[in-house]
């Protein structure tokens, strides 16, 4: 039986369209992993911080604070809640707060935009906050989970990724899974 060019790319076409539609889907998951933090974004990192724990340990000469039991720290309108909490600071004539270590069920909110994690630290230099174990992304509805989640607090891009701090696999198997709702067209 011989078959002409036509019939070749007529049989070829569901494949080409199942390649198409991968890519497609391939594209749409690698960029799901990176979600606009728009709740999130333009965070002013100069604000007060403002924190209350069942107990405050200050160690001056290791120029750090430690708070533990329900511990609840807000700047501005970003609030961090952790079971303990390291306050990292420089003291040169005024002190400045370098950067929070947070562990034991962390949770980050502004906005309509939440995050959780079992680990996160914010690095006031950078403006970046990096939560890792466990680690899910909520907004309207939209979910996102993983084991590493870094927030730019500049820009407003969050990058989930399925590896934990430690390299072992966090999420389910190391990969990135999540819910988008899609809005029903109105006629």
């Amino acid at each position: 039986m011989n078959r002409t060019t036509l019939d070749i790319i007529r049989s070829a076409r569901p494949l080409r369209w199942g390649a198409i539609g991968f890519a497609g889907s391939a594209a749409l998951i690698a960029g799901a992993q990176h979600l606009s933090a728009q709740g999130i974004a333009g965070h002013d990192s100069k604000a007060p911080v403002n924190y209350a724990a069942d107990r405050i340990e200050v160690q001056d000469k290791a120029k750090r604070v430690v708070l533990s039991g329900n511990v609840d720290i807000n700047q501005s309108d970003l609030r961090m809640q952790a079971a303990r909490t390291t306050v990292a600071y420089s003291n040169t004539g005024d002190i400045q707060i370098e950067r929070i270590d947070a562990t034991g069920g962390v949770q980050v909110n502004r906005g309509g935009e939440s995050a959780r994690g079992d680990v996160a630290v914010y690095d006031f230099n950078r403006n970046v906050i990096t939560m890792t174990g466990n680690v899910a992304l909520r907004r309207n509805g939209d979910t996102l989970n993983g084991g590493r989640l870094v927030i730019d607090l500049d820009s407003g891009l969050s990058s989930v990724d399925g590896r934990s701090g430690g390299g072992a696999a966090g999420g389910k198997g190391g990969r990135v899974t999540g819910t988008f709702n899609v809005r029903n067209a109105k006629n």
